[in-house]
């Protein structure tokens, strides 16, 4: 009886987490150039697991009242990723200041520190998928919701602990400024992509 709630907590969580987006992108390019890559994976499952236990413990439905809260998250949201994308497409047509260790910004604790917390906190996805998508699947397991909510935490931990160990072992491939190029390329269209969906609704 207690098991199924978590395996479902897991299994939920893990499939709103694998698709490639914002934080998973930021976390395989830090891992790539060995640079404060757990400090971005402890954050992202440090906030994942607190946007998770909000959601149960009830304040997606408070969100879900305040229809003015996702607009402004939009727009902010959008904001960054469109940001995040041209800072990708200048590294992208400037080669020689890209390959690993060669961003002095990069590497600097504090943004990368910001630059997690900016990608998870912003995107207005984070507040429906995990906090009110979870929240209340969470919920309609009763007094197990807790339960579910660990097993759901579990697996945006797991995923993004695997994805930094993962991307660390791809950096004699990325050790080719072109491979950088390709990588920064795909970034920048996927971030342009994610800031257009988020802000599509407004308009």
């Amino acid at each position: 009886m207690l098991i199924s709630p978590a395996l479902t907590g897991f299994g939920t969580g893990l499939s709103l987490i694998v698709a490639i987006g914002a934080q998973n992108a930021y976390i395989l390019r830090q891992g790539i150039t060995r640079q404060h890559v757990w400090v971005a994976v402890a954050l992202c499952a440090i906030s994942d697991a607190l946007l998770i236990a909000a959601g149960i413990a009830g304040i997606g439905a408070l969100i879900e009242r305040a229809a003015w809260i996702l607009p402004i998250a939009r727009i902010g949201g959008a904001a960054f990723l469109a940001s995040y994308a041209i800072f990708a497409l200048r590294r992208a047509l400037k080669p020689s200041f890209i390959s690993a260790g060669q961003n002095p910004a990069s590497s600097s604790l504090a943004r990368v520190i910001l630059t997690t917390l900016a990608l998870t906190w912003l995107n207005p996805h984070v507040y429906l998928d995990t906090v009110l998508l979870l929240g209340s699947i969470g919920n309609s397991f009763g007094t197990d919701r807790w339960i579910f909510a660990m097993g759901a935490i579990g697996a945006s931990l797991v995923w993004f602990s695997a994805l930094g160990a993962a991307s660390g072992m791809l950096s004699k491939v990325f050790s080719n400024p072109r491979a950088w190029q390709v990588l920064d390329l795909v970034i920048c269209i996927f971030m342009c992509y994610l800031a257009i969906e988020l802000a599509r609704p407004l308009f």
